[in-house]
């Protein structure tokens, strides 16, 4: 166990579900103080009473992560029910696929908006609180898919996460002032409601490409972000971690044989 992570006040956006849910629940069961967001409250308030019922300290609020004001309201709840914020994991994202032909221009912002402006609303919102502590750590969701890899149907969502790594490389610069470090983890295929709902050929033919042979768990990116949040982490900054069980090193599926 990472002894630093006990009693730290944790803030996971898109925290009712997936990844953040995974996150969520890692950082509880090693003593973290975790605040589930998400924009619907009855979905923050299941995860949450999860986390309780599993001996954890947690609680749930409703934000939207494209709305400033409301970031500004989840930093306030997470600082008057948690004493601050020690950690952000700034997960929330949305992933709806559409090839370049058939996007609006509705469709680029809503993507853009949640993914990457929702990472910078998030931690505006959450660095005068972040700069009180004494670990302030912020850990960002991005992904294989735009800063790696590329995928039909996702060319807003690849855009947006290649784009939280840029924001990261220089909001890890502005904050290391304040000993506040900013690190992404990058999931491959993880096995999360989203993916399921893309059918079994698809999670087949995605596992079939991973050398490991299987699917990530919600888990495994949890672990990850424990360890950027840890105080053992300390003199890692403005640095990416990929998890997706060896997805991205094949030059082909041949290399796999």
């Amino acid at each position: 166990m990472l002894s630093s992570i006990a009693g730290r006040s944790v803030v996971v956006t898109g925290g009712s579900k997936g990844i953040g849910k995974g996150i969520g629940r890692v950082f509880a069961r090693n003593g973290a103080k975790v605040l589930v967001v998400s924009r619907t409250l009855s979905e923050a308030e299941a995860a949450a009473a999860e986390l309780v019922a599993d001996g954890g300290i947690a609680s749930a609020f409703a934000a939207d992560v494209t709305q400033p004001a409301e970031m500004q309201a989840m930093a306030d709840a997470a600082k008057l029910r948690h004493g601050g914020v020690d950690v952000l994991c700034a997960n929330a994202g949305a992933f709806p696929q559409g090839r370049i032909e058939d996007l609006s221009a509705q469709d680029w912002d809503q993507v853009l908006g949640v993914n990457l402006k929702g990472t910078f609303l998030a931690l505006k919102a959450c660095l005068p609180y972040l700069t009180q502590s004494d670990q302030g750590r912020v850990v960002i969701t991005s992904s294989i898919t735009g800063p790696v890899t590329g995928f039909p149907g996702w060319t807003h969502y690849g855009a947006s996460k290649a784009g939280q790594l840029g924001f990261m490389r220089t909001a890890c610069l502005e904050l290391a002032k304040y000993k506040i470090t900013v690190n992404a983890v990058l999931p491959g295929n993880i096995l999360t409601e989203g993916l399921v709902a893309m059918g079994d050929d698809y999670l087949q033919s995605m596992a079939a490409s991973i050398p490991l042979k299987a699917l990530g768990t919600v888990e495994d990116i949890g672990y990850a972000a424990l360890f950027l949040a840890s105080k053992e982490a300390a003199y890692i900054t403005g640095q990416t971690i990929i998890v997706d069980g060896g997805q991205t090193l094949p030059e082909s599926l041949d290399a796999l044989n």
